[in-house]
């Protein structure tokens, strides 16, 4: 939750987490010493259990021993986050399983130089930094994640309108179910909740993990400075990286930094690096549980037969989307921005998620011969008439049309540049044509040192940047001001490279 809406509700009291203390297994009496079975046998045996980093699933392998397993499931922290909740106000179960995952970005049991390292600030009490809906299907062979903006407005059981992420701090987890569930009409079967120093303690236990970036994000307040590219980052850059909203969409760039570190995170856990390495292992394990709160059902028979049905679960059966919106600037009678959703779209989503079916990608429906968007087109604008100013305004004309300026305006090499040029590489043809149309006069020209980014270089014919329709702006598969589809991919989509 945002520090500027969220936290006039104040801290929530009457939490308490029974939290066990059990020996690891190489040090419990009853299961004597760990054998890392072999290669052949891990395959076979290993399950894929549910835990919970930066409010996402990390699906880690557990193929050690079922002793490992049982030792995860009582050093788990637990809370009664279903007691509460009346049968009749919720929806019916079905063969699937659905959890709500948390990221609580409350510091209170972070030190104050944690805090400052970190740079998430002092603000007390609990909050929801982030949500995320995770879709187990019946046969156990397909997870769908569904990124919930945090800022998205919703009327919270009890309380009346609000962002999603205020019903945490209004009445902790069982109300957090509540509103998912009401909003949704998916049930709440497990919920999974993890801090601040539990994601990077995830991440470090890892070796790291690698993220990529098309544009350079720049964020003083999280201490975060990348360029475009890929990176290898630790647990505190993994997570300045994760919660910044320091870029052209906020809240929903952040969803799909959030998901492209859990397949990074996902595919890390499950490399043999990691699992033929009974230490690391172990360290993981360790790591991974140290600030997680589940539900009282995720019990240790729970998570063993979690564990063998996952098995065959791939990293191509892990997908992940968002729910789609038709407002991303809603002034709230607060006085702050939130976020309106599709419903119809959102309704349908849901039912499918509830059904067990398969989340279509739109861009793939929508077929190769589609339009280019603003929101698909990289460009750069270059001065060459020598007018002063001239190529900052296009920038941020460009950049409120939805298209992605990569770098601030620089002056070509010239100043005497006479007709207005749009520069492109052999495979961008169609986006220089669709952008060249926009500048009255301008032409398009091949650049053969270009590849995947546009040019603008402003002549002296230059006389005004005609926007695109305000449906046309969004890239394929994201919400524009009308419409409300959502990009859908997996988990090895997403990782770098």
């Amino acid at each position: 939750m945002s520090d500027d809406s969220a936290g006039r509700h104040g801290p929530t009291e009457g939490f308490h987490r029974e939290r066990s203390q059990p020996l690891p297994p190489e040090r419990s009496p009853r299961s004597g010493r760990v054998t890392v079975p072999s290669p052949a046998a891990r395959r076979r045996r290993t399950g894929l259990l549910l835990v919970s980093a930066l409010s996402v699933l990390v699906l880690f392998a557990s193929g050690t021993s079922w002793a490992l397993t049982g030792w995860m499931s009582g050093a788990l922290n637990r809370f009664d986050v279903f007691g509460g909740l009346s049968e009749e106000d919720r929806p019916e179960p079905t063969g699937g399983l659905t959890f709500l995952v948390i990221g609580s970005d409350s510091r209170d049991s972070i030190s104050q130089e944690a805090q400052e390292d970190l740079s998430v600030g002092h603000t007390p009490g609990q909050r929801s930094d982030s949500m995320m809906l995770v879709r187990l299907n019946h046969d156990r062979d397909r997870v769908t994640v569904v990124g919930i903006p945090r800022d998205l407005w919703v009327d919270v059981p009890g309380h009346g309108p609000d962002k999603v992420n205020a019903a945490y701090g209004l009445g902790g987890p069982q109300l957090a179910v509540r509103t998912v569930e009401s909003l949704t009409d998916v049930r709440i079967d497990h919920y999974v909740e993890v801090d601040f120093q539990g994601f990077v303690n995830v991440v470090d236990a890892l070796g790291g993990i690698e993220v990529c970036l098309p544009e350079p994000i720049r964020d003083p307040k999280a201490q975060l400075d990348m360029a475009a590219g890929t990176h290898h980052v630790d647990g505190a850059e993994a997570l300045a990286f994760s919660r910044t909203r320091a870029t052209s969409r906020g809240d929903l760039d952040r969803i799909e930094r959030q998901q492209q570190v859990l397949s990074a995170m996902l595919d890390k856990a499950m490399s043999t690096e990691t699992l033929s390495n009974p230490a690391k292992l172990t360290d993981f394990v360790n790591s991974a549980l140290s600030s997680v709160t589940v539900d009282e059902g995720l019990d240790t028979r729970t998570i063993n037969d979690l564990a063998y049905q996952m098995r065959d679960l791939s990293m191509d059966s892990v997908t992940f989307t968002q729910v789609p919106l038709s407002d991303t600037e809603y002034w709230t009678p607060h006085g702050n921005v939130a976020l309106l959703w599709d419903e119809p779209a959102a309704r349908e989503l849901f039912a499918a998620i509830q059904a067990d079916k398969p989340i279509a990608d739109p861009s793939q429906e929508s077929g190769k011969g589609s339009e280019p968007r603003p929101g698909d087109i990289r460009v750069q604008v270059f001065n060459g008439s020598g007018a002063p100013g001239l190529g900052a305004r296009l920038d941020g004309t460009l950049a409120s049309s939805g298209f992605q300026v990569t770098a601030p305006a620089q002056n070509w090499s010239s100043s005497n540049v006479s007709t207005t040029q749009v520069r492109h590489g052999s495979g961008d043809r169609a986006e220089a044509e669709y952008l060249a149309e926009m500048i009255p006069g301008a032409e398009t020209v091949e650049d053969g040192t270009l590849n995947g980014e546009l040019q603008i270089v402003i002549g002296f014919n230059y006389t005004a940047f005609e926007a695109p329709k305000s449906e046309d702006t969004a890239p394929k598969g994201e919400p524009s001001s009308g419409g409300g589809s959502t990009a859908v991919s997996t988990a090895r989509e997403n990782i770098c490279g």
